[in-house]
Order: structure tokens, then C-alpha cells, then sequence
């Protein structure tokens, strides 16, 4: 932090009281709780949880509340707090085809087993301003219009596999790496990619996922699955010796279904993309899928198109908003003397020329 410029340090304390006074807003407003963010805003704390890699819905909305609503500052106040917490265990891999679904679509099976689960979702709405909302105590169902949870619904992609019309990825025992211990590598296996993508900027992914729709990257998919629910979180005990339920998550996960006319090393088949994030947080889920597909491009033997989708360089290393804030907002700290020798360079410069300009007139 820069503190030796004239009247830092009191200026920073001054900062802090003046930004706790903004945050706080009008006194005469009753302040917004944790549990009200938590419950009511549960999409920004879904997303703070996804790109922050921690899972506790409470913090999640305290560093929104503490961000003043900035996600991308609450995902680096979660980052943050998670790397002073110790590690004791590592879960195991968690079953997603015995998740509790509470929404489920495909838009490839309409009559898939197991049945469509609209869910919560905004995709049938008006889009249209309820100002019934802007009332205090604004109107609450009286009962729930979706039916209970439906646990141990199988993966639609499956269905293609029964005529080997999909591509199969073979079980491995190999530990993946960890990105939040280890920094990135490139080349990266799928797996890190994964992990990049689920903790990444849900907008950047966005545009990246949209440019892949529009031409730029060799995919044109479909959303096979589409699920949403709680999987139980089962941990090894060795003292015990088998593994014990220490917890759920709410999770989504899309299965994207794409196009592939075949390569030199691969028969023409469907192939997959994936996304797994914490919470509901479905629009990052499909974009992590369609950008997972457009990376995989030199496994499946396709040609790269030059689509920036399919550079894992450019997508892996600037997908992180909380690398990339760090990077973008320091240049607003004091850069004095960085600035000044560069002024000089240009006073130099522009000596040179002008003292060429007035030689060449006479």
C-alpha cells in the first residue's frame, strides 16, 4: 500500500471511515442483513461462492454486503479468507447422478426419463418490472409450484451412449492438480482447464461461449442436460476406514452435446463439453461447457480456426477477474516516478526532432 506520498497514511484512515459511511448509506434506511442477502439475493452469493472456490453461502453474503454489491471484490474477499483456512481432507469426487434435482431440462430428449424440472428460472418470465416488488412485504407464495426434489435421475447424455453416438472419456484414479495451491501451466490438462474455467469470470466466459455461437470456434452445440440440486459431500475417514456424509452443496452442471464430423484420429460422433459450478448459477455453467469444448479442439484432432475460444493461453490466463483486477486498478496508485522519467524521454525526444526540424530549415 502506498503510504510515503504527503499525508498517506491519515488519508488512507480517512478513506476507510468515508467508505464504511457510503456503505452504511442513509441511517435512516434499516440496514440490509446477512440473512437478507443470503436468502434474498442468492443468485450474487451463488456466484461469489463460484468464483471465490468456497462454498459458505453466510460468508459469501457478508463479503457482498462488505463489497457494497462489487461481486468481483466479494470474490477476492473469499479468496482471500479461504487461503488462512487449514486443509485437513480432501472429499471425495462428488456422484452428480444421484443429485437431489430441483431443475432439470434437455434440450435434446423431451420425454427423458425421469421427466423435465422447470425449477426456479427467469426463462419464462415477462422480463417485465413487478412493482408489486417495490411494496414492503411483497406478496409470497403460499406454497411451493414445484414438486419435491427428484434424487437419482440418470445423465440424458447416456441415452446416446447405448449406440455409441457419444464419445466416452475412460475412469481415471489420477489425482487432479489443484489450482488454488499451484500456479497455472500451460499446456494445461482438462482437468486444470476445468478448474480455470469454473473459478472465472462468468461475463468474460459469457462473451467467450457467445463468440463460439457466432462462427468463431469449431462447436455447434446443444444442451443435453441442464441439472440443478444438492449432492452429498462424502469424506474418507482412515481412522474409520470408509467414508462419511459431512455435508451438501448445491451444485449446477450442464452437459453440452456438439456437433463433430469426425478427424484423422476420431469417427464421426457427438462429443461433450462440461460445466460444474456451485450454486445456481446456470449461465455460467453452459458458457464454462461451450468454452470447454472450443479448448479441446487439439485432442479430438481439429484444426485450430484462430478462434480466441480456442486459445488456451489467451482464455486460462485472463479468465481470472481477481488476477485481472489486481493488474487493471493498480495502475491508479501512484506511479510518480515511473511517470516522470518517462516525461523526461518524451522532452528528450521532442528536443531531438525539433532541433533536426530547425537544422533542416536553414
Amino acid at each position: 500500500m502506498y503510504v510515503a506520498v504527503k499525508g498517506g497514511e491519515r488519508a488512507i484512515d480517512n478513506a476507510h471511515a468515508f467508505l464504511a459511511e457510503e456503505r452504511r448509506g442513509d441511517p435512516a434506511v434499516a440496514e440490509l442483513g446477512t440473512d437478507q442477502i443470503r436468502e434474498q439475493l442468492r443468485l450474487a452469493v451463488n456466484r461469489v461462492m463460484a468464483e471465490g472456490s468456497l462454498y459458505d453461502p453466510d460468508l459469501a453474503a457478508l463479503a457482498i454486503k462488505q463489497a457494497r454489491g462489487d461481486l468481483i471484490e466479494a470474490v477476492f474477499l473469499i479468496r482471500a479468507y479461504r487461503t488462512t483456512l487449514p486443509r485437513f481432507g480432501a472429499a471425495r469426487p462428488v456422484a452428480t447422478g444421484t443429485m437431489a434435482c430441483t431443475r432439470r431440462i434437455s434440450a435434446t430428449f423431451k420425454d427423458a426419463p425421469g421427466g423435465q424440472i422447470l425449477g426456479p428460472t427467469f426463462d419464462y418470465t415477462h422480463r417485465l418490472l413487478d412493482f408489486k416488488l417495490a411494496a414492503e412485504g411483497g406478496a409470497v407464495p403460499d406454497a411451493p409450484m414445484q414438486p419435491a426434489p427428484s434424487a437419482s435421475l440418470p445423465h440424458i447424455t447416456t441415452f446416446l451412449n447405448r449406440d455409441g453416438l457419444i464419445e466416452t472419456a475412460p475412469p481415471t484414479d489420477d489425482t487432479p492438480p489443484d489450482l488454488t495451491r499451484e500456479p497455472m501451466e500451460l499446456p494445461a490438462s482438462r482437468a486444470l482447464r476445468l478448474q480455470a474455467l469454473s473459478r472465472g469470470d462468468e461475463g468474460f466466459l459469457l462473451s467467450l461461449a457467445y463468440s463460439t455461437q457466432r462462427g468463431y470456434g469449431r462447436t455447434h452445440a446443444f444442451v443435453g442436460e441442464l441439472r440443478i440440486g444438492t449432492v452429498a459431500v462424502e469424506l474418507d475417514i482412515p481412522e474409520l476406514g470408509f467414508a462419511v456424509e459431512i455435508g451438501e452443496v448445491e451444485l449446477t452442471e450442464c452437459e453440452t452435446v456438439n456437433q463433430f464430423k469426425g478427424s484423422k484420429t476420431e469417427p464421426p460422433q457427438f462429443t461433450r463439453g462440461y460445466g460444474l459450478t456451485f450454486g445456481q448459477t446456470e449461465r455460467k455453467a453452459i458458457a464454462m461447457s461451450l468454452v470447454d469444448r472450443a479448448l479441446r479442439w487439439q485432442e479430438l484432432g481439429e484444426d485450430h480456426t484462430g478462434a480466441p475460444a480456442q486459445d488456451e493461453e489467451f482464455v486460462l490466463m485472463h479468465a481470472d477477474n481477481v488476477q485481472a483486477t489486481g493488474f487493471l486498478e493498480h495502475i491508479k496508485l501512484p506511479h510518480y516516478v515511473d511517470f516522470q522519467s518517462e516525461l523526461e524521454l518524451i522532452r528528450k525526444l521532442r528536443a531531438e526532432v525539433m532541433a533536426a526540424q530547425a537544422e533542416a530549415a536553414e
